[in-house]
């Protein structure tokens, strides 16, 4: 399986970083090693001092598919979530300054976050779907999927001319604003649409 993810999809998320607007997706990949499971806790990393949390909606591949176009790309999952892409904040800009990947700062053991899949159907607007991140009991962040400078199927379209898109493959679509640092002991909760999907202790 393939952990795709799509960076500075939400204008406001990108200029809280400093970010240029995107004119098209920015795509990056995790490991299948990155992934927590839903119910496992976070142990903190030992080389970074700046853990962030980024909410995003998650959308997981039913059919394999390359070169799809938007119009079609619907049928091509059939489950979201809400996860989180756990984010070294200072690797992450200590490697952006010297113009190298990310993957230390993105792609470590269980930097991605999922939690629980619910289903879609014919009746799902894939781009009117509100999520919200909790730390502690606090909302930190709130999104909605029409917010995204690519929505969904845009999205899987662009992908999916670089790689092929496999049964089982998941789709982390970008980050609203609001993200920030977690420390030992915190508690994350995730929810699509007030369902509580996702829960991540810090450990």
């Amino acid at each position: 399986m393939k952990i795709i993810c799509i960076g500075r999809n939400y204008s406001e998320h990108a200029k809280e970083l400093n970010n240029d607007i995107p004119a098209e997706p920015v795509i990056f990949m995790k490991p299948k090693s990155a992934l927590l499971f839903p119910g496992k806790p976070l142990y903190y990393p030992e080389f970074t001092d700046d853990l962030h949390y980024e909410c995003e909606l998650v959308v997981k591949i039913s059919k394999n598919g390359k070169y799809i176009q938007e119009k079609y790309a619907h049928k091509y999952y059939n489950a979201i979530t809400v996860g989180l892409d756990f984010t070294a904040r200072d690797l992450q800009q200590k490697q952006k300054k010297q113009g190298l990947p990310w993957e230390i700062a993105k792609a470590f053991d269980g930097s991605a976050a999922l939690g629980d899949f619910i289903d879609v159907n014919a009746d799902t607007n894939i781009n009117n779907i509100n999520f919200e991140l909790k730390l502690n009991d606090r909302t930190v962040q709130t999104g909605n999927s029409g917010d995204m400078l690519f929505r969904v199927h845009e999205v899987l379209e662009y992908v999916s001319q670089y790689f092929t898109l496999n049964i089982g493959d998941v789709v982390f679509t970008g980050t609203p604003a609001g993200v920030g640092p977690v420390n030992v002991y915190d508690k994350l909760e995730g929810f699509i649409e007030g369902q509580k999907l996702l829960h991540v202790d810090i450990r």
